[in-house]
């Protein structure tokens, strides 16, 4: 589909894309999406989905965990489902409110996103979207990079994201949206 750079596009617009179009939209404006992601890049969010869905399934909690793609569709309150403009596929999204979820997958922000960093585009994880998922009150941020080997955690605040807590794929990783789980990165084998 042919994309108007001065057209401001909406949830609608969003449902007229060929599903096999990778595509995100964020404060209106179309962003294409990577190819498939790197065979590490998969890694790391199949070792994340398994800590986290473990967790949940063990302590019997009400989160559910998705991997891309997976739909969340962020709006403002006034603002009717059809009209949003944005339109996200996080690698992975926690929902522990299940009103939020759909068949098409989440209307509302989720406690927590991950975002492995693509090498053909740093500025949608770093700055877009860490403003984006600020703006929605997202709990909880990480911006995993696979090269530099480092994972940025931004967790919310009354006045926003707080500098993040930064760590290697040495460290054990504190999810702030749990009160006792821990991500080791260490035993992630890549």
């Amino acid at each position: 589909m042919l994309i108007d750079p001065i057209k401001t596009y909406t949830y609608t617009d969003y449902l007229t894309f060929d599903e096999n179009e990778r595509i995100e939209i964020i404060e209106g404006e179309i962003i294409n999406m990577s190819p498939a992601p790197s065979r590490i890049h998969q890694e790391i969010i199949t070792a994340i989905l398994m800590e986290l869905g473990n967790y949940i399934k063990n302590n019997n909690g009400p989160c559910k965990v998705y991997p891309a793609p997976f739909d969340v569709i962020l709006k403002n309150n006034d603002e009717d489902l059809v009209n949003s403009k944005n339109i996200v596929q996080p690698d992975i999204s926690v929902i522990c409110d299940k009103s939020k979820l759909t068949d098409k997958g989440c209307t509302g922000s989720p406690d927590m996103i991950v975002e492995v960093v693509s090498p053909g585009s740093p500025r949608n994880d770093y700055i877009r979207k860490l403003n984006l998922y600020e703006k929605f009150k997202v709990k909880e941020y990480w911006i995993i990079n696979p090269i530099k080997k480092n994972i940025l955690v931004y967790v919310l605040t009354e006045n926003g994201y707080d500098a993040p807590t930064s760590y290697t794929f040495n460290d054990k990783v504190n999810v702030n949206i749990y009160d006792n789980l821990e991500i080791d990165f260490n035993s992630i084998d890549l």
